[in-house]
C-alpha cells in the first residue's frame, strides 16, 4: 500500500491503507476485527437514543430531527438508536450514516448513506471511534534532539525523515511537545482537530459527540499509541490494507468552545446505564425477569468499567443549545 515502494509519512500511508482502493475499511467489516461499545451491548445504542431525546427537547422538538452517525461501520449504531427511540421521536428522526465504505445490503432505506455529513443538520452528530482512524503523521526525536517525521515502508519498517516544520511543529509545541530523549514519539493530531471542527460545523443547532480512546496533555504517552488490529488482536502497525490502523486521540486539542470531556462511565451513567445487580427478591418473584436484569447489569458493567470501555472519553460539544450532559 506504500506508493511506488518508497517510504512515506504515516498520514499518507494510513490514508491509503485504510481508505484507498483496496483499503481496510472498504473491504472489511470492522466488527470482524475489533469490538466497540456498539457491538458489546444494545444498552449503548439505548443510551445514545436517550441523549438524542435530550437534544430533541433542548431544540424544542423540531419537525425534522437529525441523527448523524459519523464512521458508521455497517450501520450498527444508527439501527440500534432507531430501534430504541419512542415512536413520537422516531417518527421525526432523519437518520444519516456517514461512511466511506459502500452501503451494506439490507439496510433500512430510511437511513441515508453518505460519504460526508449533511450540512445544516439540526440534531445530534455522534462519532464513535472515528477520530482514532483519521490518518495522522508521527514524529520521533532523533539522536540530534530534533523532532522528525517518521517514514514507513510497505512492510511497516520505519526510519526518520526530515524535521517537523510549519503548522505541524506549531501543533506539537502547543499540544504535545515531545521530550528531549531520542526515541520519544508524538502523534501529530492536527488533521483530527480539523476533521472534528469540520464535522461540528455541519450542525446548524444541536450537539456533537466524539467517543474514543484518548489522552490529554497532562498524560501524553511518551512512545505514542499507533497500533494495528486484525481478527480481534492487536498486531504491529503495517500499512498493508489488511488491518486496522489506529492511534489514541489527543482529545483536548480537538475540543472546541463550550466542550466538555467526560469518561464513558460518567456519560453512560448519566444516561441511565446501570451496572448494579438486580435485587434477589426479583429472582423469587419473577425468575425470568431477574435473569434478564442480571444479563443487562453485566453488559452495563462492561460498558462502564473504568479499566475497559468505561475509560473511553466523550467529547461533548453543544451547538446553540445548553449542554445535554
Amino acid at each position: 500500500m506504500v506508493r511506488d515502494g518508497r517510504p512515506e509519512g504515516w498520514r499518507a500511508a494510513m490514508e491509503r491503507a485504510l481508505y484507498g482502493p483496496g483499503g481496510f475499511f472498504l473491504r472489511h467489516a470492522p466488527a470482524a476485527h475489533f469490538r466497540t461499545a456498539v457491538h458489546a451491548s444494545p444498552l449503548f445504542a439505548g443510551a445514545v437514543a436517550r441523549l438524542l431525546e435530550r437534544v430533541d427537547r433542548a431544540l424544542g422538538r423540531p419537525d425534522a430531527l437529525a441523527f448523524v452517525d459519523i464512521g458508521a461501520g455497517r450501520g450498527e449504531l444508527v439501527k440500534g438508536v432507531l430501534a430504541a427511540l419512542p415512536p413520537d421521536v422516531g417518527a421525526r428522526v432523519r437518520p444519516y450514516a456517514v461512511e466511506r465504505a459502500p452501503r451494506p445490503p439490507g439496510l433500512d432505506p430510511a437511513i441515508a448513506w453518505r460519504a460526508e455529513a449533511p450540512r445544516g443538520a439540526v440534531g445530534l452528530l455522534f462519532a464513535n471511534e472515528w477520530l482514532d482512524n483519521v490518518p495522522l503523521d508521527v514524529a520521533e526525536v532523533g539522536p540530534d534532539g530534533v523532532a522528525r517525521t517518521v517514514l514507513v515502508d510497505g512492510d511497516g519498517a520505519e526510519r526518520l525523515g526530515p524535521p517537523v516544520t510549519g503548522d505541524d511543529a506549531a501543533w506539537l509545541e502547543r499540544w504535545w511537545p515531545p521530550g528531549p530523549e531520542p526515541g520519544t514519539r508524538a502523534e501529530i493530531g492536527l488533521p483530527r482537530d480539523k476533521a472534528w471542527a469540520d464535522a461540528v460545523a455541519t450542525l446548524a443547532r444541536g450537539c456533537a459527540v466524539a467517543v474514543d480512546y484518548a489522552h490529554t496533555r497532562d498524560a501524553r504517552p511518551p512512545l505514542g499509541t499507533l497500533t494495528g488490529y486484525r481478527d480481534g488482536r492487536a498486531v504491529p502497525p503495517v500499512p498493508d490494507g489488511d488491518r486496522d490502523l489506529t492511534a489514541h486521540v489527543a482529545i483536548d486539542a480537538c475540543a472546541g468552545p463550550g466542550s466538555a470531556l467526560l469518561t464513558q462511565r460518567r456519560a453512560l451513567t448519566a444516561l441511565g446505564v446501570d451496572g448494579r445487580r438486580p435485587s434477589l427478591d426479583l429472582a423469587t418473584a419473577d425468575p425470568v425477569a431477574y435473569l434478564r436484569a442480571l444479563g443487562a447489569a453485566g453488559e452495563a458493567a462492561e460498558l462502564t468499567d473504568p479499566g475497559g470501555l468505561g475509560g473511553f472519553t466523550w467529547l461533548v460539544q453543544p451547538v446553540g443549545i445548553p449542554a445535554p450532559l
